[in-house]
């Protein structure tokens, strides 16, 4: 079936889980739906959810029988280990006549384009697509159609309709998060369970309390989002030109979504036929009294401020079907001997797996120049450098007096700081001796963010040496312009073929994702042929959000008076009875909730070196000018005699709540897809293979949790 008003396509997409939902569903009052298979897809914590390889096969014919869509979600971050599997799973997709998969890593195209394979793709929304720079880039690999950040507004989403002819799909109806999308890594850094991976334990579900200028609020659940409810605005959203009113609800049990399927299907045939008497209120009671939580319309409208958090507990923190808690308040890691050495070991066989590979490379190259083909020469180790971000000019200055490689001008800038402009480039270029000055550009850009860096750059900025680039739309605008670029962390490189595809984009170095736990790191990086850069120092961001914490303190009244332990008093802090975690407002109006200890890979920069770390990353916009100087000088000592690291992080004293290793503390190995199991996977095998893993993963990281 197909619904059109004025020419254009309106399709209602449901959510299944399981099959059994599915066989209810597809014959709902919906033109499409979307579910998962047995890996891949972001949402791997629910035993007995996801189809089976013959699920996928049946559902399609059934659905193709119908008049209807099918939509696989391919949609998490892909590690090494899950790229072999990944190419497979992308040809029996292909094979079973999917109308289009749903995907987040820039793996997927590659692996698409290297078999012959044309599955249509469409962008989830973990790639948060925030421009139409960002589409246009999307479209040169074959993207048809992009589900919108969950940030963007109705008039925003028309206006790239129009500018770019992408199909719009948006979110109308279900969960949400307070976070932007794939710009959280805290469940990663807690659990090492990645959000970005299907696995996350949301705490941004937990019960928090706030401080900030010496006085503790009362502010329940601060982060937890109300669900989306558009059931009242269906004529704004075909306004918008949105092409698929996508429902959320893959853990959703079958009567709920059948019910909501057939509540948003019916209004919007009514509205199609018959717009000017369309009633908006026919049936919406019905649906609040059935809500999990509260609803809001989020960002549709614009930025929906407190308004938008779920103040009631109702669903909130838990499962829907089984009630479990995700995850309670723990404290983050500190780093300690075992840990370290763990990371040496790993890293130490990485080290000698890819120098034994580059020798047999060498080997192969001189026998073939025996036979008159001259040999290839193995590339040569660069010398480590040592780059730090930056938030002012008084921190830029340190950094330049402690002979940083390269110093990262913030696009970001965090209160009461200011943006570096022309002026401020120059000043510092006159003193930057042979470090390279290089500007970042804004995580999250709108076409006033590309219109200024275009002035910028356009205008020509003598002593800048580059550009640090944080999302693909401005990879795309501004490499005219001739200097290099350095992909940021939020790009979330997490294996080779995604770093070959921004290599082509004409990225020159990339930032490994600071997700990737121990195993994938050491996986990767036994991959990846070119400069690779580590965050190895610092609080970096851990929730990058629209969400404005700071008017909590302007609502609530004080509970008590307390001061800040780690910070100062005029940061707020999210706190638990397991630590305090500051939050950072930027001069866009955005918060940057870090982590409330430093990771520390001081221990193991040798390690590192080996392994093919070949840029050192200090987060520094959280330090002051005094501190930053002494880190550098620290890791500058380490990267030039690294058998000392060891010796220099003992005399090293943490600024903040202590020393973790982050992500890189956790050493199982994290699949999204059933390990040890041959291709082609028997579908029953790998459903139950991945059901197993699942619940042992989940039981064990609440265990740790609780420990």
């Amino acid at each position: 079936m197909a619904r059109y008003f004025q020419g254009r396509e309106v399709e209602l997409l449901a959510p299944v889980g399981t099959f059994e939902i599915f066989e209810t569903v597809i014959r709902a009052n919906c033109d499409a739906v979307y579910f998962g298979g047995p890996g891949l897809n972001m949402r791997m914590m629910r035993k007995g959810y996801n189809f089976t390889r013959t699920d996928i096969a049946e559902a399609v014919n059934i659905a193709h029988g119908l008049g209807k869509k099918a939509y696989v979600t391919v949609n998490n971050m892909l590690s090494e280990t899950d790229l072999p599997e990944a190419g497979e799973y992308l040809a029996f997709l292909d094979r079973s006549g999917v109308d289009a998969i749903i995907v987040q890593d820039l793996a997927v195209p590659s692996l698409l384009r290297e078999q012959g394979l044309a599955l249509p793709v469409h962008a989830s929304v973990m790639l948060n697509v925030h421009n139409a720079e960002m589409v246009r880039a999307l479209q040169e690999y074959g993207v048809t159609r992009v589900v919108t950040s969950r940030e963007m507004d109705l008039r925003t989403a028309r206006i790239i309709e129009e500018q770019t002819g992408i199909e719009i799909e948006y979110f109308v109806h279900g969960d949400m998060c307070s976070v932007h999308g794939a710009n959280c890594y805290i469940s990663s850094h807690l659990f090492g369970m990645s959000s970005n991976r299907g696995k996350c334990l949301k705490p941004c579900r937990w019960d928090y309390r706030m401080k900030k200028d010496g006085y503790v609020y009362s502010t329940p659940y601060p982060l937890a989002a109300k669900d989306m409810n558009m059931y009242e605005y269906l004529p704004e959203l075909i306004d918008a030109h949105v092409t698929s009113f996508k429902i959320e609800g893959r853990m959703r049990d079958k009567d709920f979504i059948s019910a909501l399927v057939n509540s948003y299907g019916e209004a919007i045939d009514r509205y199609l036929d018959d717009p000017v008497s369309f009633d908006r209120g026919v049936d919406s009671e019905e649906m609040h009294r059935n809500r999990k939580r509260d609803f809001s319309t989020a960002y549709a409208f614009g930025t929906p401020g407190l308004s938008n958090i779920n103040r009631r507990y109702e669903g909130t923190g838990k499962f829907y079907s089984t009630g479990k808690v995700f995850s309670t308040p723990t404290a983050e890691r500190e780093s300690s001997e075992s840990a370290v050495n763990a990371v040496r070991e790993w890293l130490q066989n990485t080290a000698e797996e890819k120098a034994a590979e580059m020798s047999d490379r060498a080997n192969a190259a001189g026998a073939a120049g025996t036979s008159g083909t001259a040999p290839a020469q193995a590339p040569r180790r660069s010398t480590p450098k040592l780059t730090v971000r930056v938030n002012n000019k008084a921190q830029a200055r340190a950094a330049l007096e402690a002979g940083v490689d390269e110093l990262f001008l913030s696009g970001d800038v965090l209160l009461p700081d200011r943006p570096f402009g022309r002026r401020d480039i120059a000043e510092l270029a006159a003193i930057k001796g042979s470090a390279r000055l290089i500007l970042a550009t804004p995580r999250m850009m709108d076409e006033i963010h590309f219109e200024q860096y275009d002035a910028l750059l356009a205008g020509g900025v003598p002593g800048l040496d580059g550009l640090l680039v944080t999302n693909l739309g401005a990879v795309r605008r501004f490499k005219s312009f001739g200097l290099p670029m350095i992909g940021d962390l939020s790009l979330n490189l997490y294996n080779h073929m995604a770093e070959n595809m921004y290599r082509e984009l004409g990225v020159e170095r990339m930032t490994a994702s600071i997700e990737a736990n121990l195993p994938d790191l050491a996986a990767l990086l036994g991959r990846t042929r070119g400069e690779m850069e580590l965050t190895v120092h610092g609080t970096p961001v851990v929730m990058y959000m629209e969400h404005d914490l700071y008017a909590n303190t302007e609502v609530y009244e004080p509970i008590a008076e307390e001061s800040n332990r780690y910070v100062r008093d005029d940061v707020l802090v999210l706190m638990t009875d397991k630590g305090e975690s500051p939050v950072y407002k930027d001069v866009h109006g955005r918060c940057h909730l870090t982590t409330s200890k430093e990771i520390c890979m001081l221990p193991v920069v040798g390690e590192l070196m080996g392994a093919g770390i070949t840029h050192f990353r200090i987060e520094g916009s959280t330090y002051s000018p005094e501190q930053l100087a002494r880190l550098l000088s620290v890791y500058r000592q380490a990267l030039q005699a690294p058998d000392q690291a060891a010796v220099l992080a003992e005399r090293l004293e943490p600024a903040f709540a202590g020393f973790t290793l982050g992500a890189l503390a956790f050493r199982r190995a994290d699949r999204s897809t059933p390990a040890d199991l041959p291709a082609p996977v028997e579908a029953k095998q790998a459903n139950q293979a991945r059901e197993d893993s699942g619940a042992a993963e989940l039981e064990t990281a609440l265990q740790e949790t609780k420990g």
